[in-house]
């Protein structure tokens, strides 16, 4: 069965497509939810003319999603996840997980245009942002243990902190120790005198 997409379906075809599908999948999903219409001859020449009509917004459509696309250039995701002795992490790291570590790098993108299989291992991945019919851009994501991620950053901190009690240590030692001496001479002191 030929259908003429009215939206996105990413993983079938883009609006305004012809696709071929399973007549179960046309006439019960596709077409009743408004995603679809059967690509009957007069519907295809009135599609003809609709595309001829939009052909600028189209153009101006594809300029903008290249533009987004251009902003994830060199971007990769690194991000820490809660790992399992053997590797495997305690959850997964999916769609929206993506999105929402894009949007921390000040990238806003909606999760329904990410593609991708649920990450639920350590290790390098892929995730293909679709932002329109033939502007897509593969995001490398590295999910890595979240003690890793932070360990980095504690050695700096426990480094700086030792570095710090150790400067502290030699140059308050030279000032308690004669101070201790007397301490220990009138405590000797005052132990005879008790007796």
């Amino acid at each position: 069965m030929e259908i003429i997409l009215k939206e996105d379906i990413i993983g079938l075809g883009y609006k305004n497509e012809i696709v071929k599908v399973k007549n179960g999948y046309g006439r019960n999903y596709l077409i009743p939810t408004g995603k679809g219409v059967i690509a009957s001859p007069s519907a295809k020449k009135q599609l003809a003319e609709t595309l001829k009509q939009q052909a600028a917004k189209i153009e101006a459509a594809k300029a903008a999603a290249e533009k987004r696309a251009a902003q994830l250039d060199g971007v990769e995701l690194v991000i820490p996840a809660k790992v399992s002795a053997s590797g495997v992490t305690y959850g997964s790291v999916n769609t929206a997980t993506v999105a929402e570590e894009l949007g921390k790098k000040g990238i806003e993108i909606d999760r329904k245009i990410i593609t991708m299989h649920d990450i639920k291992k350590v290790g390098t991945f892929e995730a293909t942002v679709h932002f329109f019919k033939d502007v897509e851009v593969k995001v490398p994501v590295t999910v890595v243990a979240e003690k890793e991620a932070e360990k980095p950053a504690e050695e700096e901190e426990a480094a700086a902190d030792a570095e710090a009690t150790a400067t502290e240590a030699t140059e308050a030692a030279p000032a308690e120790a004669p101070a201790a001496e007397p301490e220990a001479a009138a405590s000797e002191d005052e132990a005879p005198a008790e007796a």
